[in-house]
């Protein structure tokens, strides 16, 4: 019996191996976006020689293009030799078999792998292309290499059944050519990017006061003039400049050479050129064009400038016209983006032609609007009816609701999600681009100092990751109107791809996600386990990612009872974390964090960092400076704006001072108030000196106080002031920054310090928005 057994015991056993080998775990399934309908099967199916891509006749022509490039691509890395054949006949063997489905939607692909076949269905080449992209995300990383590889042992496929399409029909991104100029290829390398993450449009923004980047046969003085800037602000200092004349621009073959590539890759260019407002590149080749008649320049410093066209002008609404059909002739999108944000109305007050235009057209203001602001309606509608005669639709950013929003207009909501909602409940088209969620020129990290320069804001994956584009607020009859949304890539401080590829991955994969995948199958633990496979296919490409997905995050919180600042740390991936507080840089060796909080009482650089097999290490630092206000009690009389509350007043005594970058955390940001704090020293302390750190920013109408004074009491009822002082405001040349203003007065013991700072009531009259009121931001306050 025992000779009869044990065959019968190996053959079983033999049979379980099999099994295990072939069985697939959510492991074998990186995705990103994630297919809406995926189940998982065992087994593989492996490419060979004899493997040949068979697509029927009724696949059309663009389909098989895309089929033929995907068996090109894995032939030149894999070096098999795979045949490309159209046959109608079910063959057996071992291959790759396309077929139409025009029960499927446009974007919508099945996707079946077994280990003897491959089969894609789709009604059209994007459905088609969406397809093999996911096809390829299942193979080894090599695919997207640009030469053969032996480094693939087995060139196979995990078994899998798909159904998918995406959620949203408008899923783009945002590209501004404007303030820095790229080249073709880099262009067509930001397409690559989009279109491995089934992005569907790319918004080209070609036009604003920094150059004016597109050729204009009609108006060859755009370019010759308008591209070139003669000098350009360093950093964000507004009162320096390289004196370096930069420009560039697109020549019309190049513009048609783009669209072409990105049609190729499903994707649909919509051309921006920005108006009424952001025009003074074209102001300054044609002073004509503008209220006073210039003199103007190529603007070399960002923001927005007074200077726009003049609507009441006839000749402005031909210029445009003009330029707008040239245009329309080079991009077939169905869309053109007009822009139609931030144009400031103080010359449209003074000028006799926009007021005359206002009268001869009975734009009275109401409750809601000004006459400028109607005269801005007025102009985008005259524009929209032009385009609308091309057969065309206009979008423009949220600040066209303005004035009242009238035709078809497709409005793109930047300042929030508000103005998407107003404009869906008029029953109009709308994507969603909030400046919260979807501004990818933004800081990835609260720690800016190791990141390279950015506009500012603070909008980690995390967050684009939690973006919803159809808002809770939405009454659900209103959700078709939402149309998708998109990431925005303005370059003011990106002066090179290299620095767009950094601010673009990996947040541009959780971005996809949120527009292809349906919310319930959203998950961001798992979707980080996926994204793995894409930050190696990045390493493999050389893209220039972001490690901040990696990095240690620090949470500090106070604890008055204990006087420490508790400080916890996390990583987005589960590894082991070690740390140090005495600046010296964490090993394997320091410390390893045990998941409580790290109590810190003095003095400390904290570092900390979390160790991952394929990724270079990234240390976060933190550096703790304690005095007699830090860890106390503390209750903020006055109100922060609440955009910029952050962790309260807590954030102006935990010992962290903070960077250029207001929206980080770090910062306590009042502008309707002045600050008003007091602090329980917790028992009678002798002090004689109090500082805030402030901030100094003009560009962004931040201002450090004027005013500072100080009081104190012994029961938190009876206040006395020991000190009133007043600081001069900056004055235009100063140097933006950290500011540390303070006060000292004669030693006093007391418990309870009360300090009021005010801001100046109105921003300086040196100041382009003079008469504005100032913000009041500060990080820490100090007490010696």
């Amino acid at each position: 019996m025992k000779k009869n057994l044990l065959p019968g015991t190996l053959f079983v056993l033999m049979i379980l191996l099999i099994s295990c080998q072939q069985k697939n775990t959510k492991d074998n399934y990186s995705i990103i976006p994630l297919p809406n309908q995926m189940t998982i099967r065992n087994g593989a199916f492996e490419f060979d020689n004899q493997t040949r891509f068979i697509y029927t006749s009724r696949v059309d022509s663009v389909s098989k293009n895309v089929i033929d490039d995907f068996a090109t691509q894995l032939k030149n890395v894999s070096g098999m030799d795979m045949a490309v054949e159209s046959n109608d006949n079910e063959t057996d063997g071992h291959n790759l078999y396309f077929d139409a489905d025009t029960l499927l939607s446009k974007e919508a692909y099945s996707l079946q792998v077994t280990p003897k076949r491959i089969t894609i269905k789709a009604s059209s080449g994007s459905g088609f292309f969406y397809g093999i992209n996911t096809l390829k995300q299942l193979l080894p990383i090599e695919i997207y290499a640009d030469t053969i590889t032996s480094t693939v042992k087995k060139w196979e496929v995990p078994c899998v059944e798909i159904n998918d399409a995406p959620r949203f029909a408008y899923r783009g991104a945002h590209l501004d050519v404007s303030r820095h100029f790229f080249t073709v290829d880099e262009v067509k390398k930001y397409i690559d990017i989009l279109a491995m993450h089934k992005m569907n449009t790319f918004h080209w923004h070609l036009t604003d006061d920094q150059g004016w980047r597109i050729e204009i046969k009609k108006y060859p003085e755009l370019t010759r003039i308008g591209s070139v800037r003669k000098k350009t602000m360093i950093g964000k200092d507004w009162d320096k400049f390289d004196h370096t004349p930069y420009g560039g621009f697109y020549t019309q073959d190049e513009i048609r050479e783009i669209v072409a590539y990105a049609n190729k890759h499903f994707i649909t260019v919509i051309p921006e050129i920005d108006m009424p407002g952001h025009m003074v590149a074209a102001l300054a080749t044609f002073p004509y064009l503008g209220c006073t008649g210039g003199p103007y320049e190529v603007r070399p410093i960002w923001g927005v400038a007074d200077e726009v066209l003049c609507a009441g002008k006839e000749s402005t609404y031909k210029f445009v016209e003009d330029v707008l059909s040239e245009v329309i002739d080079l991009f077939p999108s169905k869309y053109i983006h007009i822009g139609g944000d931030e144009c400031p109305k103080t010359n449209w007050e003074k000028c006799p032609y926009c007021q005359a235009r206002i009268r001869k057209e009975g734009l009275k203001a109401d409750k809601d609007h000004t006459a400028e602001e109607k005269l801005q309606s007025y102009f985008i509608s005259r524009i929209e009816k032009f385009v609308n005669s091309k057969g065309r639709q206009i979008i423009g950013w949220d600040e066209i609701l303005e004035g009242g929003l009238s035709g078809n207009a497709t409005v793109m909501s930047w300042r929030g999600t508000e103005g998407g909602i107003e404009a869906a409940r008029q029953k109009h088209d709308v994507i969603m681009t909030p400046v919260n969620y979807a501004y990818f020129d933004y800081y990835q990290s609260e720690d800016t100092q190791d990141e390279p320069l950015a506009i500012g804001g603070y909008i980690p994956l995390e967050k684009v990751y939690s973006f919803n584009p159809v808002p809770d607020k939405l009454e659900p009859e209103f959700h078709q109107y939402i149309l998708g949304a998109q990431a925005n890539m303005w370059t003011e401080y990106i002066s090179d791809f290299n620095h767009i590829e950094y601010m673009l991955l990996p947040r541009l994969d959780a971005m996809s996600e949120v527009l292809w995948t349906q919310p319930g199958n959203m998950n961001l633990n798992d979707f980080l386990l996926r994204l793995k496979h894409n930050i190696g296919i990045y390493q493999l490409k050389g893209y220039n990612f972001s490690k901040e997905i990696f990095k240690v995050k620090i949470k500090s919180s106070v604890n008055p009872d204990k006087g420490c600042i508790e400080a916890e740390l996390s990583c987005l991936y589960d590894g082991p974390i070690y740390y140090t507080l005495d600046n010296t840089e964490p090993t394997l060796n320091s410390p390893k964090y045990d998941g409580k909080p790290i109590e810190i009482n003095q003095n400390s650089i904290l570092k900390a960092t979390a160790f991952f097999s394929g990724i270079q290490n990234v240390v976060t630092t933190k550096d703790y400076l304690f005095n007699k206000a830090t860890a106390k009690k503390i209750v903020l009389n006055t109100q922060p704006d609440t955009r910029y509350t952050f962790g309260g007043g807590n954030t102006l005594v935990d010992g962290i001072t903070g960077d250029r970058n207001f929206a980080n955390g770090r910062w306590v940001g009042f502008n309707k108030e002045n600050l008003d704090a007091t602090i329980d020293l917790g028992k009678p302390t002798p002090i004689s000196k109090v500082y805030l750190g402030m901030l100094f920013l003009k560009g962004d109408w931040i201002f450090p106080a004027t005013n500072l004074k100080i009081e104190v009491s012994d029961n938190n009822k009876d206040f006395k002031t020991v000190c009133d002082k007043s600081f001069p405001t900056p004055k235009e040349k100063e140097t933006d920054g950290r500011i540390v203003n303070g006060v000292q007065f004669d030693p006093v013991t007391t418990q309870y310090v009360r300090i009021i700072a005010t801001t100046t009531d109105k921003i300086p009259s040196w100041h382009p928005s003079k008469g504005n009121r100032a913000f009041l931001f500060v990080d820490e306050i100090e007490i010696r």
